[in-house]
């Protein structure tokens, strides 16, 4: 089994991971809308939930040159290789990595050690100051759990159901903020109820078929945290395989900047 992925610009090291390095991290980390939050580079801020390996977080730091990127997970070894890929990565010192669940971040009790913002404690609201935040997050609900634990904590949504992981991003997205994340297809309605019920509008979403024909099987979405009323959704489509190649020319052009 492979221990690591070389792609152009850094190294991931994914064998303490129980999520390796997937087409799901790397369709999040190349399509989440990052020029969107980088009009003002330097006051740019990006959290990444679940970050495994610290796949998404190298992406999203190659791509927004002057980010400040948080990433958090509940694994303390995902955690550990993510801060070593980070280190090894050339962007290190825009890169934090913090052994923590997002409810905790969300409920303001996490201090600014380990790279992460402090927040205040002013009517018990965390600080807004996540420009971005990204996640691909755990999605199985009923389905048989993996007997390793690590594995199946990082499938299965037990520790971050969906309700929890929007109203915790909502909290601690900035005004105007976006959130991005990829789940599966079917949980879309789910997604876009809970998404509207904290105020947040769909602004964007890409529906990933497996090949030319197939149902898809995953969808991007990026909501923005906004007052004003938001009446047209780009929706896109994206194919991976074409008929005669493992990777699709679209699917090539998203991920040009990262595989080799």
């Amino acid at each position: 089994m492979s221990t690591g992925f070389q792609f152009k610009q850094f190294f991931v090291r994914h064998d303490r991971c129980a999520m390796k390095v997937g087409t799901d991290g790397v369709l999040l980390g190349a399509w989440a809308p990052v020029p969107a939050v980088s009009t003002q580079p330097s006051a740019c801020k990006i959290l990444d939930i679940g970050t495994g390996s610290g796949l998404i977080a190298l992406m999203v730091a190659q791509r927004c040159p002057e980010a400040q990127i948080d990433a958090i997970d509940i694994d303390q070894q995902a955690c550990e290789q993510a801060a070593a890929n980070f280190a090894a990565s050339p962007w290190a010192e825009r890169l934090h990595a913090t052994h923590c669940p997002l409810q905790q971040l969300a409920n303001n009790s996490l201090s600014a050690e380990g790279g992460l913002s402090s927040v205040s404690a002013a009517a018990n609201q965390p600080k807004a100051v996540y420009n971005l935040i990204l996640s691909n997050p755990p999605y199985f609900v009923d389905s048989l759990k993996n007997p390793d634990a690590a594995r199946s904590t990082a499938r299965h949504n037990d520790t971050l159901p969906f309700g929890e992981l929007i109203a915790c991003s909502t909290r601690l997205l900035a005004h105007n903020g976006i959130l991005a994340l990829i789940v599966p297809a079917e949980a879309e309605p789910e997604l876009q109820a809970l998404a509207m019920q904290h105020g947040l509008s769909c602004t964007h979403r890409c529906y990933v078929h497996p090949k030319p024909g197939r149902p898809a099987k995953r969808v991007l979405i990026a909501w923005q945290r906004t007052t004003r009323d938001i009446r047209d959704i780009r929706t896109d489509h994206l194919t991976l395989e074409s008929a005669d190649a493992p990777r699709s020319p679209e699917y090539q052009q998203l991920t040009r900047d990262f595989y080799l």
